[in-house]
This record gives structure tokens, C-alpha cells and sequence, in this order.
């Protein structure tokens, strides 16, 4: 009997360890999905020969990410006269990265498939 009185203080620690870990698993669930869309808003996705989403608006300041999923090679290249951007060639899982300081719209395309169009609108 003395030795299950020994061992009550570890064992109700041990279980309040488990329900304070278990809350932050918890809590930790709820959060991922939300920085997980925050940091996916700022993002395109190539994919099917398109631009997804095809406009997207942001706050100057802020850095877009493309990624491409197509198979193919695409560009990010803007339409601007001077360009304010270009990607070069980028594979399969490629990534290009810009940061818009200035408010404006900023059409862009695929040099490759020109066929290929988007529209970043900065606030």
C-alpha cells in the first residue's frame, strides 16, 4: 500500500502532463490550417496551362510566389513596358518569387505559352 501512495503524485503529474499535451495538439491543429492559407494566399499556382488564381490582389509590400505543378516549363514574365519582372524557365516544382512595392496592376504571362495570362493587383 505504501508504494501505490509513492507513486500517486507521479502518476496524477504524469496525467496532467498528458492533458496539457494533448490541449496543444489541439490547439496546434486549429492554427496550421490558418498559416497554411495565409501563407498560400500570396501564392499562384501553374497548373494546366493556367494561372491560379488568375487575378490576385495584394498589399504593396507584399512577395508572390509561383509555383509550377504542369509538367511543362512555363515563365512568369510581365507585361509591362519596362518588364517590372521575369522568371526565366521554370520546371516542374520551379518557383519565382517578386515582392510588389509600388500599388498598380501588373499583367503578366508565359513566355513559352503566351496564351498563358494572369493579373497581380497591388493596393
Amino acid at each position: 500500500m505504501k508504494s501505490l501512495l509513492l507513486h500517486a503524485p507521479r502518476a496524477r503529474r504524469r496525467a496532467w502532463l498528458s492533458r496539457v499535451v494533448m490541449a496543444g495538439a489541439g490547439m496546434l491543429a486549429l492554427t496550421l490550417p490558418a498559416l497554411a492559407s495565409a501563407a498560400d494566399a500570396n501564392t499562384v499556382h501553374i497548373d494546366n496551362f493556367t494561372f491560379s488564381p488568375a487575378t490576385l490582389t495584394v498589399h504593396a509590400g507584399t512577395r508572390v510566389k509561383w509555383t509550377n505543378r504542369d509538367d511543362e516549363p512555363h515563365t512568369v514574365t510581365s507585361s509591362g513596358n519596362p518588364r517590372a519582372f521575369a522568371s526565366g524557365a521554370l520546371d516542374t516544382d520551379g518557383s519565382f518569387a517578386f515582392t510588389f512595392d509600388k500599388p498598380g496592376t501588373y499583367p503578366y504571362y508565359c513566355a513559352i505559352h503566351p496564351h498563358m495570362t494572369g493579373v497581380i493587383v497591388v493596393k
